[in-house]
């Protein structure tokens, strides 16, 4: 509350700047993912330049579009973080060394880093001979949740979700991310669409009957004021091989999207 009450205090002037200085610093994971998820609204409702001075390195990758290093005092490099995971410097394999374990912290899959080089290894590196499906989990509506539940809130319901794909789709052998705040991405190797339609089914039926409840009653642990909100969970899935982009493939899957769970008031 005191972060969200600062933040107001300072776009009363309606500035074009808002400078962030080391705001996650001391936070659990939940709060700080609810800090890093304020910035990105309000940045974009009131559309000012937001500014964040950070020691926690996937912070900054995970918010910014555009990253400014420094090192021994001297600006060192400056880009987006695509951009940055090319740069061959001392400073970068530092950076590497120290996070090249970590997972993300809300939720208990990989980062963005980790699944990235698994995908590398496991699939690109093989010929380009090895198929697998791409599955894209989106909470919608991240905006209206936030606005009834608090950032906090979201961000317990952002890690249920996180728990249920890791339980369909990891026990499978299946490796997943956050792409986006409320974007998971998640790679089923040597895998089919037939398979993954079964293993999607089966997802969607867990998270339909348990998933649901378990992100309310987890909102109405932080707020007890809670009675009642809205949410809807989509996924896309697409066919892919080592010889195609990533990316591209990842576009191809959010353009399938559907919804495959949501929770309606009923007042």
């Amino acid at each position: 509350m005191q972060k969200r009450t600062a933040l107001a205090r300072a776009l009363v002037t309606d500035p074009e700047i808002v400078l962030f200085d080391e705001l996650t610093t001391g936070q659990d994971p939940v709060r700080r993912n609810a800090i890093l998820g304020m910035i990105a609204e309000y940045k974009k409702k009131y559309g000012f330049t937001a500014v964040l001075i950070s020691h926690d390195i996937p912070d900054v990758f995970f918010i910014s579009d555009h990253i400014l290093a420094l090192y021994a005092k001297k600006i060192v490099f400056q880009g987006t973080p695509e951009a940055f995971e090319e740069f061959d410097h001392p400073f970068y394999h530092e950076i590497i060394n120290s996070i090249e374990s970590l997972q993300d912290e809300l939720t208990g899959l990989y980062s963005r880093r980790q699944f990235k080089v698994r995908y590398q290894t496991d699939l690109v590196r093989h010929n380009g001979q090895r198929h697998f499906i791409v599955v894209l989990f989106t909470l919608e509506d991240l905006d209206r949740i936030i606005d009834n539940l608090g950032h906090t809130a979201a961000q317990v319901s952002i890690r249920t979700m996180g728990d249920y794909i890791n339980k369909h789709f990891g026990l499978v052998g299946g490796f997943s991310a956050r792409r986006r705040i409320n974007q998971f991405s998640t790679v089923l190797p040597f895998s089919d669409l037939d398979e993954a339609h079964k293993i999607m089914a089966n997802f969607t039926r867990d998270f339909r009957e348990n998933g649901v409840h378990s992100i309310e009653n987890a909102a109405r642990e932080v707020n007890p004021a809670v009675r009642c909100f809205d949410f809807v969970v989509t996924a896309g899935m697409a066919r892919g091989g080592g010889n195609v982009e990533l990316d591209s493939i990842m576009e191809f899957a959010e353009f399938k999207k559907e919804a495959v769970a949501q929770f309606q008031c009923n007042i």
